[in-house]
């Protein structure tokens, strides 16, 4: 299984981000990645509540795998504060 170098909060707030700004999704930019380096960070409050949602998995993931150690999982992916 891979496992992604870069933290999880700032991959889904820079998806958010070229979400916004690419052609490829709702936004213009036909090149956006410096537009997302430069924004991202501006997106870290919607990646967060993403995170916080995706706490409890849903019954299918839960089927999937282990729903505390996703938990767990998530939960470390959080800053302390954020993590009750």
């Amino acid at each position: 299984m891979n496992v992604s170098k870069g933290d999880v909060v700032e991959r889904i707030a820079r998806v958010l981000a070229g979400q916004r700004l690419s052609a490829n999704a709702d936004g213009s930019s036909r090149s956006a990645g410096s537009e997302v380096d430069a924004t991202w960070s501006d997106h870290i409050d919607d990646a967060m509540a993403v995170l916080r949602t995706l706490r409890e998995p849903d019954a299918r993931m839960a089927a999937a795998g282990d729903p505390e150690v996703w938990e767990k999982m998530i939960l470390a992916a959080l800053p302390e504060g954020d993590r009750l």
